[in-house]
C-alpha cells in the first residue's frame, strides 16, 4: 500500500475527498495532505505522482493559497484540477484573470492534444466546470491540450516537467472521461501498477498491527456497527485472542440486537467478546430526563465509566482499537494544515485514551466507508453487518422524543422491527440511507374493536441519502405505507396512529433529536 502512493494537496476544495476516491477506484493508493506540506515531507513519501485540487479561492489574492514550489522539482509528475491548474500558471509566469467568462455544470470540452492525458478519448466530449476564474496568458514552456467555447485554455500541458493541469473537474461523475483522463494520469504518465486492493490491504495491515502491538493486549468497544465491527474481525485476524472486545448493552438497542452481536463475534468468529448488560444503570440514569443534549451527555458519560470498569478488569492493555474512517482524520484538520474549527469526534468511546493513558489503534483511519465494507466483505462479514443502515450512538433514546422510560422502549423497539421487517422484505433495506421509527410525545384518539382508544403515535421516518449531510425522504409504494401502519397498529399494542414524515434535510435533520 505504502509502496505506491499518490499525493493529493488539499486547498479547501468540496471535491477533495472525491479526487481520493477516484484515485482508489483505480487500485492506487491516494492521501490527502495540506496544500502547503514541504517538498522534502513530500520526497520522504516517495510519490508515483502529485495532485493539486480545486479551491474557493482565487491566485488572484493578495494572499493567495500556494504550495512549496520546490515540489515542482522532485521529478514527479503533477496534476493539477481547476484552482491547481491555477496555482501552477500563477507559480510559472502566467497571468490568471478573475471574473472571465465562467463555467458552472456541464460544457463542451475540445481536445487540441490527444497525447498523454487525453490518450484514446474523443476530440469532443462534456465535462463539469466551476471555476469564475481563468488563464488568459500560458506560462513559459506550456502548451494548450484542451479548450471550451468560453475559455481558450482548458487544459495545458509541460512535458518536459511532467506537470499537466485541467481547469474541469474531472473527478465529478458529469465529466464524461474523468475516469479514463484520471487513468491515463496514474498509468501512462505516473507509471503506477494498480495492485492497491483489499486483499494486498489485509496482508499489510496484519503485519503492522503484529509489529505494532507484540505481545500487548487490545481492548475494544464493540458496538456492532459496520466500522467497529470491520475493525474488530481484522485485528483479531492479526492477534487473535490478544484482542478483548468488550459488548455494553445500554438497554437502547434495537430488538434482538444483543443476541445477534454475540452470534456474529462470539460464536461465528471466535471473538473474545465480553457482554455487558448495563441496561438498568442507564434507564436509571435517563428517568425524567426528557433534553436530548442532555440524554446523549448521560448516555456518552455511563458508556465511557462501564467501559473503564470492565476494561480495568484485563491485564496487560497498552492499546485501545478504534473504527476510525479517514474521513474522520481528514475533518480534524483544515487545508492550512492547522486544526479546524470543529473536529469530529470519534465514536463513543473517543474520550477514552487520554484517560485510561492506552495508545490508539485505528486499522481503518485510511479508508472510506465504501472501502470498509469492501473490507468487511473480504474479511468474511455477512451482509447484516456489512450494509447495516447507521443507528446514533445513543440508540433507541434519541428516537423517543420526551421520556425513556422501559414501557415506552418497548413501544418503540416493537414498531422499528415492523418497520424494518416490511422495507427489508420489500428489498428497500440497502437502497435507503436511514429507516426506523421515532415513538412521539403525544396520544391521540383512535376506535378499535368499536371501542374508542386513547393511545401513542409513531412516526415512519426513511430517507435516502449519500453521506449523511443532506438527505431526501423516500418515496415509499403507498401499498408498502399501509402495510407498515397495519402491522404496527395491529401488532404493537399501545399504538393507534402512524404518520411518515416527508421532511429532507436541510431544512430538517434525519434522526428528530
Amino acid at each position: 500500500m505504502k509502496k505506491e502512493i499518490v499525493l493529493i494537496l488539499d486547498f479547501g476544495s468540496q471535491y477533495t475527498q472525491l479526487i481520493a476516491r477516484r484515485v482508489r477506484e483505480q487500485r492506487v493508493f491516494s492521501r490527502i495532505i495540506p496544500y502547503n506540506t514541504s517538498a522534502s515531507q513530500i520526497q520522504q513519501l516517495n510519490p508515483k505522482g502529485i495532485i493539486l485540487s480545486g479551491g474557493p479561492r482565487s491566485t488572484t489574492d493578495i494572499k493567495p493559497l500556494l504550495p512549496d514550489k520546490k515540489i515542482f522539482s522532485l521529478g514527479v509528475p503533477i496534476l493539477g484540477i481547476c484552482y491547481g491548474m491555477q496555482v501552477i500558471a500563477t507559480m510559472f509566469g502566467g497571468k490568471v484573470k478573475q471574473g472571465c467568462d465562467r463555467e458552472f455544470g456541464k460544457t463542451e470540452l475540445f481536445i487540441d492534444d490527444n497525447r498523454d492525458l487525453f490518450s484514446n478519448m474523443p476530440m469532443n466530449f462534456t465535462c463539469w466546470a466551476s471555476h469564475s476564474d481563468c488563464i488568459v496568458k500560458l506560462p513559459p514552456d506550456f502548451v494548450r491540450s484542451a479548450h471550451t467555447l468560453n475559455i481558450p485554455f482548458a487544459a495545458i500541458t509541460n512535458r518536459k516537467k511532467k506537470i499537466y493541469a485541467v481547469q474541469f473537474h474531472p473527478e465529478v461523475t458529469h465529466t464524461e472521461k474523468g475516469a479514463q483522463i484520471i487513468s491515463n494520469f496514474l498509468f501512462r504518465i505516473c507509471g503506477c501498477s494498480g495492485q492497491w486492493t483489499m486483499r494486498s490491504f489485509i496482508k499489510e495491515s496484519v503485519e503492522e498491527i503484529k509489529k505494532t502491538v507484540e505481545n500487548s493486549k487490545v481492548v475494544m468497544g464493540l458496538s456492532g456497527g459496520v466500522d467497529s465491527s470491520v475493525a474488530a474481525v481484522l485485528i483479531h485476524k492479526a492477534i487473535g485472542k490478544n484482542l478483548r472486545c468488550i459488548f455494553i448493552d445500554n438497554g437502547l438497542l434495537r430488538k434482538d440486537e444483543p443476541a445477534q452481536i454475540k452470534k456474529v463475534f462470539k460464536s461465528g468468529f471466535h471473538l473474545n467478546l465480553s457482554y455487558v448488560d448495563a441496561s438498568e444503570s442507564f434507564i436509571k440514569l435517563l428517568k425524567g430526563i426528557t433534553d436530548p443534549e442532555e440524554k446523549r451527555k448521560i448516555i456518552g458519560h455511563q458508556f465511557i465509566k462501564v467501559f473503564e470498569e470492565e476494561a480495568a478488569k484485563i491485564k496487560g492493555v497498552k492499546f485501545l482499537g478504534q473504527g476510525t474512517l479517514y474521513p474522520d482524520v481528514i475533518e480534524s484538520v483544515s487545508p492550512s494544515g492547522a486544526p479546524s474549527s470543529k473536529i469530529k469526534s470519534h465514536h463513543n468511546v473517543g474520550g477514552l485514551p487520554e484517560k485510561m493513558k492506552l495508545k490508539l489503534l485505528e486499522p481503518l483511519r485510511e479508508l472510506f466507508k465504501d472501502e470498509v465494507r469492501q473490507l468487511g466483505r473480504e474479511l468474511g462479514l455477512p451482509d447484516s453487518i456489512i450494509y447495516r443502515q447507521p443507528f446514533p450512538g445513543p440508540g433507541l433514546a434519541v428516537r423517543i422524543i420526551g421520556e425513556v422510560t422501559p414501557q415506552r422502549l418497548n413501544l418503540l423497539r416493537e414498531a422499528d422491527s415492523r418497520l424494518l421487517d416490511e422495507i427489508k422484505k420489500a428489498n428497500l433495506y440497502h437502497q435507503v440511507w436511514q429507516s426506523f421509527a421515532v415513538l412521539l410525545p403525544i396520544k391521540t384518539v383512535g376506535v378499535m374493536g368499536d371501542e374508542r382508544t386513547y393511545e401513542h403515535v409513531v412516526a415512519i421516518r426513511c430517507v435516502s441519502s449519500q453521506d449523511g449531510m443532506t438527505a431526501d425522504w423516500v418515496h415509499l409504494p403507498y401499498e408498502l405505507l399501509e402495510r407498515i401502519a397495519s402491522r404496527i397498529i395491529n401488532e404493537v399494542k399501545g399504538i393507534n396512529r402512524v404518520v411518515y414524515d416527508i421532511t429532507s434535510k436541510p431544512p430538517a435533520t434525519i434522526e428528530w433529536e
